[in-house]
């Protein structure tokens, strides 16, 4: 029974989610052999892009996979899959504008980090990113197997 306890845990760790996510990323990569073809293909999440809208009308946040929706297609949504994916495993570009960023999000974290609890603040982030890579894991999957539909390539 223990054994099939941390089995399971670990299946749900943060780093076998970045590793699915990576995969699936990288299968998503293999298999689109022409990018340009996804450009005119609409994405089919219109219930995402629905909660994004209505999210912002309201002034609250939307589901991190709502952001996909930029250009409602499937060619962003690659482009940005890869981005994400190539920040993961070569770490954030240290432009000007990002270093900027960056410090006004430590001064905003060390203000955040005087008021918290360091372990509610680690945990609270740590589900947000689990639930982030994991939405962003289906939507890789989901672009492949599109993409193959769009080719006429069977599964």
């Amino acid at each position: 029974m223990m054994q099939m306890s941390a089995s399971y845990n670990q299946k749900n760790s943060l780093f076998n989610a970045m590793n699915r996510f990576i995969g699936a990323v990288n299968n998503m990569d293999q298999t689109v052999m022409v990018p340009s073809l996804l450009r005119d293909v609409p994405l089919d999440d219109s219930e995402d892009l629905k909660t994004a809208e209505s999210s912002a009308a309201n002034g609250t946040v939307a589901e991190p996979s709502a952001y996909l929706h930029q250009d409602a297609n499937m060619y962003s949504s690659y482009i940005l899959l890869k981005s994400i994916r190539n920040d993961m495993e070569w770490g954030v570009l240290q432009g000007d504008e990002r270093r900027k960023d960056a410090a006004g999000l430590m001064e905003a974290s060390r203000a955040e980090e005087e008021e918290d609890d360091l372990e509610k603040q680690f945990h609270f982030h740590l589900n947000g990113l689990h639930a982030v890579l994991s939405k962003l894991t289906q939507k890789a999957n989901s672009l492949t197997s599109r993409y193959k539909e769009e080719i006429g390539c069977g599964n």
